[in-house]
């Protein structure tokens, strides 16, 4: 089987390290006692995890993918909880991350942390942390995205919704299409636990078959303090019945559609609930800058004008999407 806990990482130094030879190599998330090692392989690398001895521990494979079935219920469903989930170890590093932003951004909800994935000021009103960039652009996550949005893989957001216990706040029915730039739209979200997401905490929810339609339905604005968004879709619009609430252990993690209609309840448990929503476009997408689909109207402060973009599998199938706007280097 599979190891999962050593693959991220070890990719990451494939982008930057030639494997002409073994290579060894250090991570702070994982024990001093352990180097990953890069080795040329029949087949491409392979990845081996040893002791300071140099004894093998494991080896892991680069990439990980939805299965057959996994797809055909995304096709069909709108959303998928694949299989593949983060290690433990990634989980207690993405914990650490999580409590570091939140104490970056003492004056904001932390249901709000939009683009938590870009380093400092982002210029959205968020202090962010390269953490959730670094599991934004982790090669198996991107992978599964691949298998429903097709090997040209854009990522262009990371909102943390952090909801705490008992006053979390609750997320009304909607569409991320209904708030998003890109055209045409496309987009799979990658909603990822880092702590138990249940019924009672204000799990994510989903109406299963709703993106079929590949239709934006209206949504009426609700000026509340209480709201993740201030927007949310008129009841007669669904069956709220039919809903299935998508429970998640820390690590787990579930994809889904931009015509999915979904919320999530307020959590009023002693418990709290974290997910890490990564967003992905397929680059035959433009990321229209010149849009703004709610006009400042959804409660969370966004700057699609100036927002990075990253190019992270295959080629931009446009030609048009621009990725050095928003990076550190043009707003120096």
């Amino acid at each position: 089987m599979r190891d999962n806990r050593f693959t991220a990482d070890a990719f990451k130094a494939r982008n930057y390290l030639a494997t002409s030879g073994p290579t060894v190599l250090r991570f702070r998330s994982y024990p001093r006692s352990m180097r990953v090692f890069c080795v040329p392989a029949r087949h491409g690398e392979q990845w081996v995890v040893s002791d300071v001895a140099g004894a093998p521990l494991r080896y892991s494979e680069p990439m990980g993918k939805l299965a057959a079935s996994e797809i055909a219920s995304y096709r069909e469903q709108g959303w998928v909880k694949p299989e593949f989930r983060l290690s433990d170890a990634r989980v207690s590093v993405m914990r650490d991350a999580l409590d570091d932003l939140i104490r970056r951004n003492p004056g904001v909800r932390p249901e709000k942390l939009v683009s938590a994935h870009i380093e400092g000021d982002n210029g959205e009103g968020v202090r962010g942390s390269a953490a959730f960039l670094d599991l934004a652009r982790d090669p198996e996550i991107v992978d599964l995205v691949s298998g429903v949005i097709g090997d040209d893989v854009i990522l262009w957001g990371c909102h943390v919704f952090c909801k705490p216990a008992e006053h979390g706040y609750e997320t009304p029915w909607h569409q991320d299409g209904h708030y998003w730039p890109m055209r045409p739209l496309a987009n799979c979200s990658v909603w990822v636990a880092l702590e138990a997401s249940t019924k009672d905490n204000g799990c994510l929810r989903v109406m299963p078959g709703s993106h079929r339609p590949r239709a934006l339905y209206d949504h009426l604005h609700e000026d509340r303090e209480d709201l993740t968004l201030n927007q949310r879709m008129s009841p007669d619009t669904f069956d709220e019945s039919l809903a299935v609430d998508i429970e998640l252990e820390p690590g787990e993690m579930s994809l889904h559609d931009v015509y999915m209609i979904h919320g999530a309840r307020a959590n009023t448990s002693t418990r709290r609930r974290t997910g890490v929503a990564l967003r992905y476009m397929p680059a035959t997408s433009l990321f229209r800058r010149d849009l703004k689909p709610s006009d400042g109207k959804t409660g969370v402060a966004v700057n699609f004008a100036n927002r990075p973009l990253w190019l992270l599998k295959g080629v931009d199938r446009t030609g048009w999407n621009d990725f050095t706007v928003g990076h550190r280097s043009s707003r120096a």
